[in-house]
């Protein structure tokens, strides 16, 4: 793997450029922190304070935001030890069932998952009907950073509010400031399934994702009909308590563009005028909304698991992202190439289970909603800017810092942004 280089390895023609990085883009008011002062690796609080200045955005989203830069001195990540996690555990489960905790066996790391650390252990306790039970658990924690930054807590509430509602594993307890384990946690039941066919693709992390023909109409016809289902959810909903927003669909919108410029002026150490462009563009076009929606925000192959031998998918993962916002986010998300495959005819098929007509017709059945090709495509070049930002700039800090328990992963998904500037480069050219 290529040495990474750190900032002071460069050559004076490929020095940061913090003087454009850092003055945002247009309609946004301009930086009052000198950007020749900052040191993106230490920041100061007079320019932490700017940024929130500059770029609103939902109150958990900005205290995640804040807490990520104020986190930055901690030094890089290290592995927690089995005995500080069960520490750890000992100390949530005592606080919050008292008696009832017996003990916790068994614990072991789970692989997968490039943003969070996942253990698995057994909890012995006395469960909610009375009786002494042995429950198959799952510990999920941040790291010191991730590729990208989340709230514990609106993923916790997320998983409570859809309960019977999509396959979601249960979801007991949460640690979102860290009081007693090392980094901010949840703890939720241990689903059984694969991410993969057993004999399937081999790729990273979910990337063109191939599914075996005798799997693909059984799974792809629950895959359309749960995320049909996330979209016509009440944004209301109570469970949804961190889920603050500003009045008016439109700012709602643009609460999203404004996290991640956000996060390209936090973790980017390169000017790229292309990714400048392209929050210009976003800023101004952001499309009407005929209705807000729960959006995952990562709703893919990979992301779900499911029983091979009866082919129904027990459980959808990975909601740290999800918001009140546009269900083309997700529908344009989904549709990916980075997620999908060619059949055996060659015809694209979307997170490998379907063509791309095909998925945008059934989904619309499904969830009795239109599909408005306007916004599939503002939503394109939006989740194109938001991969670039991950690859260019925010998996380049934590590989460079060692903030990531995921090293080699994330190092290597640094060198994915060629083709994805190239992506969001052929998507930009479609509305210039």
């Amino acid at each position: 793997m290529p040495e990474i280089l750190s900032r002071a390895a460069l050559p004076q023609s490929l020095m940061p450029c913090h003087a454009i990085a850092t003055e945002g883009t247009p309609m946004q008011p301009s930086s009052t922190v000198d950007p020749a002062v900052v040191d993106k690796d230490a920041p100061s609080p007079e320019w932490i304070a700017d940024l929130s200045r500059r770029l609103p955005t939902e109150p958990e989203i900005e205290r995640v935001l804040t807490r990520k830069l104020e986190r930055r001195l901690d030094g890089p990540f290290t592995w927690p030890t089995f005995p500080e996690i069960e520490t750890g555990l000992h100390s949530l489960m005592s606080a919050e069932l008292g008696s009832r905790f017996h003990g916790v066996n068994h614990t072991k790391w789970l692989s997968g998952g490039a943003s969070k650390v996942q253990v698995y252990f057994e909890l012995s306790w006395t469960d909610d009907a009375g009786n002494a039970a042995l429950t198959p658990m799952v510990l999920r924690m941040d790291p010191a950073a991730s590729i990208q930054e989340t709230s514990r807590r609106r993923e916790f509430e997320l998983l409570r509010a859809f309960r019977g509602i999509v396959p979601v594993p249960e979801v007991y307890w949460l640690d979102d400031m860290a009081d007693h384990l090392p980094y901010p946690a949840l703890v939720s039941g241990f689903v059984p399934g694969v991410t993969k066919p057993t004999g399937g693709s081999k790729s990273v992390s979910g990337l063109k994702a191939t599914i075996d023909s005798d799997l693909r109409k059984s799974l792809g016809t629950q895959f359309i009909q749960h995320l049909a289902a996330i979209h016509n959810h009440n944004v209301d909903d109570p469970e949804l308590r961190s889920f603050q927003r500003p009045d008016g669909v439109r700012e709602v919108l643009k609460f999203q563009i404004n996290a991640w410029d956000r996060v390209w002026q936090e973790d980017s150490d390169f000017d790229v005028p292309m990714v400048r462009l392209a929050l210009a563009w976003l800023r101004d076009n952001v499309p009407d909304v005929d209705r807000l929606s729960v959006v995952h925000a990562d709703y893919r192959t990979g992301n779900y698991l499911f029983t091979e031998d009866d082919a129904r998918i027990t459980a959808i993962l990975d909601w740290e992202g999800g918001h009140v916002g546009d269900r083309h986010e997700d529908l344009a998300y989904t549709m990916n190439r980075m997620f999908g495959s060619d059949d055996e005819a060659g015809r694209f098929l979307v997170s490998g289970l379907m063509p791309e007509e095909q998925f945008l017709q059934e989904y619309s059945e499904a969830a009795g909603l239109p599909v408005v090709p306007q916004s599939l495509q503002f939503w394109k070049i939006f989740n194109c800017v938001k991969t670039v930002i991950i690859s260019l700039a925010t998996a380049y800090r934590i590989s460079a810092t060692r903030k990531t328990h995921q090293d080699v992963l994330v190092a290597w998904i640094t060198g994915t942004e060629g083709v994805l500037l190239e992506e969001l480069r052929l998507n930009l050219e479609e509305v210039f």
